[in-house]
């Protein structure tokens, strides 16, 4: 062609020069396969500052007719125009077919088994703690986790020198309250808030500045508690049987060794053989064939006299269990700090 790209100080193309860079450019346009060659054809012909049809146009004010050449010029950058669109409609027609030739689904390949999720180790345990207690006609309180010092401590008979109340094992905000260290603060908030005969389970989260292969920052633990008339060790002690072999195994054995707690007296603490060895002796265990795996106690009647109580008329017992302790023994993990990791291969363990 004769002058077809020149720019504007080059010679003016005739009108049928014109025709034929419209049949060429139809023809590159038709010829682009995927959406980067349109592109490239596009930019070729209608681009915005170096395109062809701007160096074209510019040379308008030259021709000798600028008529005859404009309108010549107009059909030329309609049919760039049409040609650009119909291949751009074609291009994303062939682009959503390919996208839903992928997504297609082979009927003939085997069925794909979705996923199941699995409620945590501490949330199984605590569910069946809850049905077990249900059963024994206790209800379920809760309270806040972040406590006052009289409700955590104060009511609850610790001295002002015990070391529970040192910032090396409890964890103290600013404004002088304090992450609850037990759920007992729940017991106490019922004992105020209702009149015996009371059975109630206390579940929730609690904090102490701990951390080792047994004990973490923050972990789960549920209290119970149970105050009328009447109540002996006698009921302690079968309600701990009770409720061990049902969460555990029916054969598991159960002793009581005397300890000390501020809120209870006497107070001891409650051992289950090792689920992993079955008494024989094992590393989690420490050899010994038991599992510490809860503390308990009569409650103290300094504690309900604290309450409004008369410990003359009433008594009671209480106990505590962490519930971390308890998905470890039920389920052979041997640290804790694998409750806490989203390890989804410990709840297919627990899943099965």
């Amino acid at each position: 062609m004769s002058g077809a790209g020149t720019t504007s100080g080059g010679a003016v193309p005739t009108p049928e020069e014109l025709e034929r860079l419209a049949g060429e450019a139809e023809a590159a346009i038709a010829a682009a396969g995927d959406r980067a060659a349109w592109e490239a054809v596009r930019v070729h012909w209608a681009g915005a500052r170096q395109g062809r049809l701007r160096e074209l146009q510019a040379l308008i004010p030259r021709a000798a007719d600028r008529k005859m050449f404009g309108q010549a010029f107009n059909r030329l950058k309609s049919r760039v125009e049409a040609a650009l669109e119909a291949r751009d409609a074609e291009l994303a027609r062939a682009e959503i077919a390919a996208r839903a030739s992928e997504a297609r689904v082979d009927v003939t390949l085997p069925g794909r088994r979705p996923p199941t999720g699995s409620l945590h180790p501490v949330t199984l345990v605590l569910a069946e703690i809850e049905e077990i207690f249900r059963g024994l006609g206790y209800s379920v309180a809760e309270g806040p986790e972040v406590e006052e010092d009289r409700f955590n401590f104060g009511l609850l008979n610790f001295p002002d020198d015990h070391p529970a109340r040192d910032a090396q094992d409890t964890l103290f905000l600013e404004d002088g309250r304090l992450l609850r260290t037990h759920t007992s603060p729940v017991q106490v908030r019922t004992l105020l808030a209702r009149r015996p005969p009371i059975r109630v389970i206390c579940p929730g989260r609690v904090y102490r500045n701990d951390n080792d292969l047994r004990h973490s920052p923050m972990f789960h633990q549920v209290e119970g508690l149970c105050v009328a008339e009447g109540i002996t060790v006698g009921d302690l002690k079968g309600t701990l049987e009770a409720f061990l072999t049902r969460l555990f195994a029916s054969d598991t054995k159960v002793r009581l060794r005397p300890s000390y707690f501020p809120f209870t007296e006497p107070s001891c603490e409650v051992d289950i053989s090792c689920q992993l060895c079955h008494g024989t002796g094992c590393p989690t265990c420490s050899g010994t064939g038991w599992m510490e795996i809860l503390g308990a106690g009569m409650v103290d009647p300094r504690v309900l006299e604290n309450c409004d109580l008369d410990p003359d008329r009433y008594s009671g017992f209480a106990f505590g269990l962490g519930l971390d302790r308890v998905a470890m023994n039920k389920w052979g993990i041997p640290n804790i700090r694998s409750l806490f990791e989203s390890d989804e291969r410990l709840l297919r363990q627990v899943r099965g």
